[in-house]
């Protein structure tokens, strides 16, 4: 009853209690999010049939559009404050270094439409240029996200206005410096995103011991270094040497001789 099914995606919509006649009333928020997902399934799945150059501007269209409403935001909340930052009576004496300061100031400091577009451009730029990495190399690393970084990084201080009398260097330098914390952030991520390396080998060990209720002893294993490569050849003494009591270590050995995957490997260890 509480399935929903579209499409071919099936997706379970939580129940309240206390309907009329003893039955149960969808969570109306919870029916919201589940055509959510419905609709951005369908719409990724559609999305992924289509060619190089469709696919990198209804993402860089729709990436623009979603930056606009976040740029837009942030300039009612902010308020335009751009008139309050003007150039002085003598700005055509300033260096060029002050004068940039300045257009910088004046670009994160406009209305609700300069911030929209502002951040429209960054967004889109970084998304379509992602798209169009990710289909030719095959895959997301740190060198596309950092590609993708500096030419949003430098469209967008073409466009705000950063740029200032040099726009081309300050362009570059702008790209440079969106591609190296962009760089950093994807690395970042994806060191904190990885399992540890010794939890690698101890993936189909853990995966055994949930199985059976005793992912308590984990410890014991890795503290005498049995993991997925010493499963075929455990024995009642290795696990008493590492003070596993004897009830678990029944099942534990039980569970290893029925294993057919495990008793191979015991086989051609031998």
């Amino acid at each position: 009853m509480g399935d929903g099914k579209q499409g071919g995606t099936m997706v379970e919509i939580p129940k309240l209690p206390g309907g009329l006649m003893g039955q149960s009333e969808q969570n109306p928020i919870a029916v919201v999010q589940a055509k959510f997902k419905e609709v951005e399934h369908k719409f990724k799945g559609w999305l992924a049939k289509q060619s190089l150059p469709v696919e990198a501007a209804v993402v860089t269209a729709t990436s623009a559009a979603q930056g606009a409403a976040i740029g837009a935001f942030m300039g009612t909340l902010t308020g335009d404050t751009s008139s309050l930052i003007t150039p002085p009576p003598n700005a055509a004496g300033l260096n060029p270094e002050a004068m940039a300061s300045l257009k910088q100031a004046q670009a994160f400091a406009g209305g609700p439409l300069v911030q929209a577009r502002n951040i429209a451009v960054m967004t889109g730029v970084n998304a379509g240029i992602s798209c169009v990495m990710r289909r030719l190399r095959g895959k997301e690393d740190v060198q596309s996200s950092m590609v993708a970084a500096f030419g949003s990084g430098a469209i967008f201080t073409l466009v705000s206005g950063m740029g200032g009398p040099n726009q081309a260097a300050n362009a570059l330098t702008s790209g440079l410096f969106f591609a190296l914390v962009q760089g950093g952030i994807f690395q970042l991520g994806q060191k904190f995103s990885q399992p540890p390396v010794e939890d690698v080998y101890y993936a189909k060990t853990r995966s055994m011991l949930s199985n059976l209720g005793l992912q308590n002893y984990e410890k014991n294993f890795k503290k005498g270094l049995l993991n997925d490569i010493t499963l075929p050849l455990l024995t009642d003494s290795a696990l008493k040497d590492v003070n596993i009591p004897p009830g678990p270590r029944l099942l534990i050995l039980a569970h290893v001789d029925s294993n057919p995957e495990l008793k191979e490997r015991r086989r051609g260890s031998r």
